[in-house]
């Protein structure tokens, strides 16, 4: 018999012929089919006879699947499924070179399975838990060999997700984590090396941002269907946060963050309430067929009406008539929105504080609509027609006849106040004023009119040619008819407007700035390096960019200032600016704009 390896031993490692998965759920299925596609003899192992032969069925539809698709051979999934045999005892795990555990999040169901296992398996047998939420050391400490005990996390679809986070604890062999991160390779997974902490990198920081859309939606604050639009087309995520939860489940959420919130003590991970409402109704997500949203049947992905879903529009008020529109400023965002109403075919006035300046913004225009002419989006006469309805303007006066005015200046609250003073004057009555703000208070704006009735918040995402989502911010003055004139309009330019309240972040920054803060707070305690965090949201959370990527693409310098914003009006500590971002900033590195952030450019 061989000795069991221990922190210190040399001992080599199996060879993984033969892998036992403990759990036939959905995550337990996916484990099993990738690695009976990779060649090794599984045993799949569930105390219910009827989920592992649920399980099989599932393999062979999965399989077909493959084949219909041409990634696998007939003859690739014949081998495959032979290479799998279901057990409902733990004693099956017997000649198993590694245990994989997929059982329910419950320390109690956990640490039954590792007892039991320390009397079947060979003594140079790993066992690694697929655990996102528990204690791998407290699970290990349990094991009568916690220097083979290690976590081994999978997301789900396990055939399709490439992110392993592979989870050591204070006990763990260093060998035993190079043979799984070795294994892991070998199954075309990339592994991240991570230490034991509840949700590791990829949970740890996407259930915090779930959490706290939860949160935002048990507030009334938006309707889930405009939080989940606002996060998929704002930031590029292929879920919104709300659907996410349905499919994960909301009782799986909300253990997971009990356990992260147990550890941090952050209100962020404080379960938002409504969690656990619609828990112990049994109202868990997709599996139950009703959670956030209310599905065909329980286990389709396939969303149907209920209660909740809103009226079809064009129910309320008629909004005013906008024939022209006026764009303040002469940055690449001013550039874009009149870029984006002139292709509506709305004639456009684009001011700015000289004739040059605005001339210049025009200038801008043209070459992104030649970029599109070049890729066969636009002819070029359709191009020239576009181009002719922007005027350059070098004064505010010219925004005298327009019918809706859109302010895309600075990020600072005295210089729009003093604009807005402006566009009160010039500005024909029954004009439509709009602010761009990210961050700052519409209603501030509003008031520095004498019309605060007439002053809205539309929110474009830059690229503005390219970004779908338009947050529409109303304040506690703004006029029905100009809400509903600024939605009518966001239909004509093609834009997917969502409402929103003033408040600050709106939907899309009071989601994404603290999940993008919470993992500067890991790179500062040195939990994962910039590269693991990065993959692992891209790769585990799909993600189209990792957290340190966008920051250095936002600018710090501006993240920072959004942070702020977010903190003084929640008074919430764990949206305090990481000290790290507040280093780099003072620093002046301020991401690719300067040539360096959190990681360096090259100069152009």
């Amino acid at each position: 018999m061989a000795t069991p390896l221990s922190p210190q031993s040399d001992t080599p490692m199996s060879p993984f012929k033969t892998i036992a998965v403990v759990g036939l759920g959905t995550m337990g299925t996916g484990i099993t089919e990738v690695l009976a596609k990779a060649g090794r003899e599984v045993i799949g192992i569930d105390v219910s006879e009827a989920q592992a032969a649920r399980s099989l069925a599932a393999l062979e539809a999965s399989t077909a699947h493959c084949v219909e698709r041409g990634r696998l051979t007939e003859q690739e999934r014949t081998e495959a499924l032979a290479r799998v045999r279901t057990a409902t005892d733990l004693a099956a795990a017997a000649d198993a070179d590694l245990v994989i555990e997929v059982a329910p999040e419950s320390y109690e169901i956990k640490q039954q399975i590792f007892r039991e296992l320390d009397g079947i398996v060979r003594p140079e047998t790993i066992l690694a838990t697929g655990t996102n939420a528990l204690s791998v050391t407290r699970l290990a400490a349990d094991s009568a060999r916690p220097e083979r005990v290690l976590g081994l996390h999978f997301f789900n679809p396990a055939p399709a997700m490439k992110l392993v986070e592979v989870v050591s604890s204070v006990l763990t062999a260093p060998q035993a984590v190079a043979t799984i991160t070795d294994l892991a390779l070998e199954l075309g997974k990339e592994p991240v090396a991570v230490g034991d902490r509840p949700g590791f990198v990829a949970d740890g920081l996407l259930f915090g941002y779930l959490n706290q859309a939860a949160a935002m939606y048990e507030a009334r604050y938006a309707s889930r269907e405009d939080i989940d639009a606002a996060m998929r087309l704002g930031c590029g995520l292929p879920m919104g946060p709300l659907a996410l939860l349905d499919l994960i489940g909301v009782d799986t959420a909300r253990t997971v963050l009990e356990a992260m919130y147990a550890e941090s003590r952050d209100r962020l991970h404080a379960p938002a309430p409504i969690l656990k409402q619609l828990s112990e109704a049994g109202l868990t997500g997709r599996k139950s067929g009703r959670g956030f949203y209310t599905y065909a049947a329980p286990g389709s992905a396939t969303v149907v009406p209920d209660g909740l879903t809103p009226a079809v529009a064009g129910d309320g008020a008629t909004g005013r008539t906008v024939r022209s529109v006026g764009v303040a400023g002469s940055g690449t965002m001013a550039s874009g929105i009149a870029e984006v109403f002139a292709k509506a075919g709305y004639d456009v006035v684009l001011a700015a504080r000289s004739a040059e300046k605005a001339q210049a913004a025009k200038a801008r225009i043209g070459k992104s609509l030649s970029r599109s002419v070049d890729k066969g989006r636009l002819t070029a006469e359709a191009a020239a027609q576009i181009l002719d309805r922007v005027a350059p303007a070098g004064s505010y006066d010219a925004f005298a006849e327009v019918d809706l005015a859109v302010e895309a200046i600075a990020e600072d609250l005295q210089v729009k106040q003093q604009l807005f003073a402006t566009l009160d004057k010039v500005c024909k009555p029954g004009a439509v004023l709009a602010t761009t703000t990210s961050s700052l208070p519409v209603v501030a704006c509003a008031r520095a009119t004498s019309r605060p009735q007439d002053v809205i918040g539309m929110h474009f995402f830059n690229p503005a040619p390219a970004m779908k989502l338009v947050e529409v911010v109303r304040t506690v003055l703004t006029a029905d008819d100009v809400h509903a004139t600024v939605r009518e309009v966001c239909t004509k330019i093609k834009k997917h407007a969502v409402d929103c309240g003033d408040r600050a972040g709106f939907i899309v920054n009071a989601l994404l700035f603290p999940y993008l803060n919470n993992a500067i707070k890991m790179v500062q305690e040195h939990y994962a390096s910039l590269d693991d965090i990065d993959a692992a949201m891209k790769l585990g959370g799909g993600y189209p960019m990792g957290p340190f990527e966008l920051l250095d693409v936002v600018g710090l310098d501006v993240s920072l200032a959004i942070e702020k914003v977010l903190h003084r009006e929640f008074r919430d500590p764990g949206l305090a600016p990481a000290p790290l971002l507040e280093h780099l900033v003072a620093a002046g590195c301020l991401g690719r704009k300067t040539g360096r952030g959190f990681r360096e450019y090259a100069r152009r």
